[in-house]
């Protein structure tokens, strides 16, 4: 009889289920709007950057020397190559010491800015650069700084050089555009970090006698750590891919060789696209290793949470 009972519920169950909206059915079993609604969102990322980066991994163990050398001769090949494998180090020289200053930068700025009254209207001339492009600023920098610009112009006009000053198509061009054309980005984070630290937390150690300086070195900063980490992360894998003004303001085949020009050449110069392919996975490699230093030693300088500086 419990049996017979049993069956006769589970067959009012299912029919009741079935009866019941699709809606609700997919609710039942976690599936609700909200989750429906990133659907599109998860394949966007799996066909535009899932995809691509594994389909480039595995053409990177495709090499024209499979044959005779092996899976990894286009790693061997790189790491073999003081000419490609410099490029690395010359993309870290443009790369860590653009992404220090411009937050060096960015926190002094950040601090004066949030006590203005036009705050808004100075914030947007202060990332007008990002509008402007890459490509713009070196050619910018090229009227301003070339041999024949504005500047070398001028300082010979008033005597003040016998001579052009060299400022382009070299490492200090680069550096230019690259800082430059990262500062808003950098400036806009660090200002997001600071405004989000409680100002009772200045008032209260002004209250205990700690000066401007004594303040900012332990109370504020131990807040920004985190923010700022985060921040020095997003704009050095911004310039580490550093393409167009290694091109337009430095030079290609010597300082400047980045390794993003270097893929370039692979692909574009050899047709080696396997080639082309390892040569991005070692970038992104790279990128992930600095990322992953800088994020595991945050931790070090944190000493508590702020309002916009938690990571």
């Amino acid at each position: 009889m419990n049996a017979l009972t049993d069956t006769f519920e589970d067959g009012r169950r299912a029919a009741s289920t079935q009866k019941r909206p699709l809606r609700m059915r997919l609710a039942q079993r976690g599936f609700d709007g909200v989750t429906l609604l990133m659907l599109p969102a998860v394949l966007f990322v799996i066909l535009l950057f899932v995809y691509p980066f594994m389909y480039g991994l595995f053409l990177s163990f495709e090499p024209k020397k499979m044959a005779t050398e092996g899976i990894f001769a286009n790693y061997i090949t790189f790491f073999n190559d003081p000419f490609l494998f410099d490029t690395i180090w010359k993309t870290l020289r443009l790369a860590v010491p653009v992404s220090i200053l411009n937050v060096a930068l960015s926190i002094p700025i950040a601090m004066r800015v949030r006590l203005m009254r036009r705050q808004r209207l100075l914030t947007t001339i202060l990332v007008i650069p990002i509008t402007l492009g890459t490509v713009l600023i070196a050619e910018g920098l090229l009227n301003y700084l070339g041999p024949q610009g504005w500047l070398n112009r001028t300082l010979i006009t008033f005597h003040l050089i016998d001579g052009p000053i060299r400022l382009v198509h070299n490492y200090a061009g680069v550096f230019l555009s690259l800082l430059i054309s990262g500062f808003p980005f950098t400036f806009l984070l660090t200002l997001s970090y600071v405004t989000g630290i409680d100002p009772s937390l200045e008032q209260a150690a002004s209250t205990l006698g700690a000066n401007a300086r004594a303040r900012f070195r332990y109370v504020i900063l131990p807040l920004l750590a985190q923010g700022l980490a985060i921040a020095f992360c997003l704009t050095f894998v911004q310039m580490f891919s550093v393409f167009p003004s290694a091109v337009l303001l430095g030079e290609p085949a010597g300082s400047t060789r980045v390794i993003s020009i270097a893929a370039y050449v692979a692909a574009f110069e050899e047709y080696d696209y396997s080639m082309a392919s390892a040569i991005a996975m070692i970038m992104g490699f790279v990128q992930l290793l600095i990322v992953v230093l800088i994020l595991a030693s945050r931790h070090i300088f944190y000493r508590g949470p702020a309002g916009g500086a938690k990571g």
